[in-house]
């Protein structure tokens, strides 16, 4: 006859089990990280919803005074921006931002 021995809840495994970590010191830095991440993401996103905001007055502007709701030539100069400063995927982060900041049509 098997036994089987309860699989641990997330609350009950250690830092270290949590992490992936072989040691204690390691896991502890890797937790202390991913909290800095986390804080990261939120302030990323936060950002990311102001520029669309911001997109969307740009937006309506243009629309208002008989022009189109996008400008390429400018897309083209974010995507050389991001591409510049992080390389290749720069580009694809900067495409999912401009896909995210273009609203509706």
């Amino acid at each position: 006859m098997t036994s089987t021995v309860p699989a641990k809840t997330t609350a009950e495994k250690t830092t270290a089990e949590k992490t992936g970590a072989h040691t204690e010191e390691a896991a502890v830095l890797i937790d202390d990280a991913r909290a800095r991440i986390d804080t990261l993401d939120d302030r990323i996103i936060g950002l990311v919803q102001e520029r669309m905001a911001v997109s969307a007055v740009i937006q309506e502007a243009r629309i208002t005074s008989g022009g189109r709701r996008i400008s390429l030539s400018r897309e083209m100069e974010i995507l050389a921006s991001y591409r510049d400063a992080l390389g290749r995927p720069g580009t694809s982060l900067a495409m999912t931002l401009l896909e995210l900041c273009r609203g509706r049509a």
